[in-house]
C-alpha cells in the first residue's frame, strides 16, 4: 500500500472502532480503541491458525503501519506539545525536585533494576539472551508514556499536585529514557567509532541529547512566542505552532538533539507565557480547540496501532511466561524507583502517604515503549524483547489505566496528594 492508503486505513479503522466503542463498550476513547483492535488482532490470530493466508495478510498489513517511524517521527511531536500546553509552569516549578529526581535518577535505576532482574527472570524460565539486551529492555520500558498517562489522567480526577507530578515526570523521563535506550543500544552494536563506549561518551551523548535538547527548545519557543506576539491572526498563529512543532521536531534530530524534550521546553514556553501574554482570546480559543482536537485524534490512532501490533508477535510457551512474570517484575522496580527519591525528598517537604502507591500505580507504559522495541533489527533478541514489552504495556493501559481513577478516589480524601 502507498501512504495515502495507510493513512486512509488506519483513520477508517479508528473512527469505526471509535464508533463501536461508543455504542458498546463504553471505555474511555483511548482504552477503548485498542481493546476493539486488540480483539481484531487475536481474532485474526486465531483465523490464522487454521489459515496461513489470513495470518501472513495481518503481518504484512501490520507491518506497512511502520509503528515506529509513525511514532517516533511523525506524531510524537505534537503529541508532546499538545500535552506541555496546559502544563502550569508554576505548578512544574514547585514540584521541580520530585518530577527531576523521578525523571532522570528513577529512570536510570528502573531501567539497570529491570535489565539485571530481566536477565534472572529469563535464565529461570530456560531462555538466553544476553545482558546488555537485558538492559534494553530496562531502558524501553522504564520510562512512563506521556501520550497514555496525559490521555487517561484527563478522565482519572486527579488532585492537581498528583496530576502535575505524573505529567511532569512522564514528559521528561521520556526523553531520559529515549537517550539511555540509544545509548545502550550503541554499546550492544559494538558502534560509535574506533574508540568505543566510555563513560566520559556517554556523559556527552547525555549532556548533548538532554541539555542541548532543553536549551534548543527554549530557543525555537521565544523565536515562536516573539512571532506570536507580533501577531494578531488565529490561523497565523497556529500555523507557526504547526512549524515550531513539526520543524523543530525535525532540526532538533538533524542536530542530534532531543526532540521530545526540546518539544515539551517550547511547549511549556508557549503554553504559559505564549497563551497569556501573546494572544488575543479569540486566538487562545481558537489554538486549545485546534491542539486539543489534534491531541485527541492522535491518541485515538495510536492506541489503535498499539492493538494491530499483537499480530506481529510469536510466543512460545517459555516467552509467554516471561511476559507475564515481566509485568509484576516492572511494576516492583517502579515502586522502588519512586521510593527512593521520596524518601530522599520528605526531610525537605512533606509528602501524603499514598502519593507513592498512585506514582508507582500510574506509571503508565504505552506506544513509545513499543517503538522502541519494535526499532530494534530482526533477530532472536528482538522477538524475546517484543514478547516482554507487550504484556507489560497492555496491562499497564487495560488494568492500570482503567483503575487509576478508583485509586485516586480511594486514596484521595485521606490525603492532600
Amino acid at each position: 500500500m502507498d501512504f495515502f492508503e495507510i493513512i486512509a486505513l488506519i483513520l477508517t479503522l479508528t473512527a469505526l472502532f471509535s464508533y463501536l466503542n461508543h455504542r458498546t463498550i463504553g471505555l474511555p476513547t483511548t482504552i477503548g480503541v485498542m481493546t476493539v483492535s486488540l480483539l481484531l488482532s487475536l481474532v485474526l490470530v486465531m483465523a490464522g491458525v487454521f489459515h496461513q493466508g489470513i495470518q501472513d495478510w495481518a503481518r504484512s498489513l501490520a507491518d506497512s503501519f511502520h509503528f515506529s517511524e509513525t511514532l517516533m517521527q511523525g506524531m510524537l511531536s505534537f503529541l508532546l506539545f499538545a500535552g506541555a500546553l496546559h502544563i502550569n509552569l508554576d505548578d512544574l516549578y514547585d514540584n521541580k525536585w520530585i518530577i527531576g529526581s523521578l525523571a532522570l535518577f528513577g529512570t536510570l535505576l528502573s531501567a539497570f533494576l529491570v535489565g539485571l532482574f530481566t536477565w534472572w527472570l529469563l535464565s529461570a524460565v530456560g531462555l538466553e539472551l544476553p545482558f546488555i539486551y537485558c538492559l534494553i529492555f530496562g531502558a524501553l520500558i522504564s520510562p512512563t508514556d506521556p501520550i497514555a498517562v496525559l490521555g487517561i489522567l484527563k478522565t482519572a480526577g486527579a488532585p492537581k499536585s498528583l496530576e502535575t507530578k505524573i505529567t511532569g515526570e512522564s514528559l521528561f523521563n521520556d526523553g531520559v529514557g529515549v537517550v539511555l535506550f540509544l545509548v545502550v543500544v550503541e554499546i550492544a552494536s559494538g558502534g560509535h567509532g574506533e574508540h568505543g563506549i566510555s563513560a566520559a561518551s556517554i556523559g556527552i551523548l547525555f549532556a548533548q541529547e538532554v541539555l542541548g535538547g532543553g536549551f534548543f527548545g527554549l530557543v525555537i519557543g521565544y523565536i515562536a512566542y516573539r512571532m506570536l506576539k507580533s501577531v494578531d491572526n488565529h490561523q497565523v498563529e497556529i500555523l507557526i505552532t504547526l512549524a515550531l512543532v513539526a520543524g523543530g521536531y525535525a532540526l532538533a534530530g538533524a542536530w542530534g538533539l532531543s526532540g521530545p524534550i526540546a518539544i515539551v521546553v517550547a511547549g511549556l514556553l508557549i503554553g504559559n507565557r505564549g497563551r497569556h501574554l501573546a494572544m488575543s482570546d479569540n486566538t487562545r480559543r481558537h489554538l486549545d480547540g485546534f491542539w486539543e482536537l489534534i491531541d485527541e485524534i492522535l491518541n485515538a490512532v495510536l492506541f489503535v496501532l498499539i492493538g494491530l501490533e499483537v499480530v506481529l508477535l510469536t510466543y512460545s510457551g517459555q516467552t509467554l511466561l516471561a511476559g507475564i512474570l515481566a509485568i509484576p517484575l516492572v511494576l516492583l522496580v517502579r515502586l522502588t524507583a519512586v521510593s527512593l527519591p521520596i524518601a530522599a525528598l520528605r526531610t525537605r517537604r512533606e509528602f501524603s502517604p499514598g502519593v507513592v502507591r498512585i506514582l508507582t500505580w500510574g506509571g503508565l507504559r504505552g506506544g513509545i515503549s513499543v517503538a522502541l522495541a519494535l526499532s530494534l533489527p530482526s533477530g532472536e533478541e528482538r522477538d524475546i524483547i517484543l514478547s516482554l514489552t507487550y504484556p507489560v504495556v497492555l496491562f499497564s493501559i487495560l488494568v492500570q489505566g482503567l483503575t487509576i481513577g478508583k485509586l485516586i478516589k480511594k486514596i484521595v480524601p485521606q490525603t492532600a496528594g
